[in-house]
């Protein structure tokens, strides 16, 4: 148990950063760690959407067909809030379009 959270942490960490370099392909890893759980880590479609969200803002098409398929799971309120997160994560990393 304690090498799979281990693992999870390696996983949102090495993504995190290549998130931070606008990297689509990162982007999309998280929404796919999230969404599913890593690890030990529990699924959170708030965040799986904000990263799916940024993944499909950088060209990522799987990225828009996943942020749907998690939208069709999320009450408009989730969503909201996930969409302001990622506007948030915009602003300070300076993560921009592709």
């Amino acid at each position: 148990m304690a090498n799979g959270l281990k693992s999870a942490q390696f996983l949102m960490e090495s993504r995190l950063s290549g998130a931070a370099d606008a990297s689509a392909e990162a982007c999309f890893d998280l929404g796919v760690a999230y969404s599913c759980g890593t690890g030990d880590l529990p699924v959170d479609l708030i965040e799986a959407h904000k990263w799916f969200n940024l993944a499909a803002l950088k060209g990522s098409e799987e990225g828009q067909t996943m942020r749907a398929e998690v939208a069709e799971e999320m009450s408009a309120r989730e969503i909201a809030e996930a969409q302001r997160q990622a506007r948030a994560l915009i602003a300070t990393t300076q993560l921009r379009a592709a």
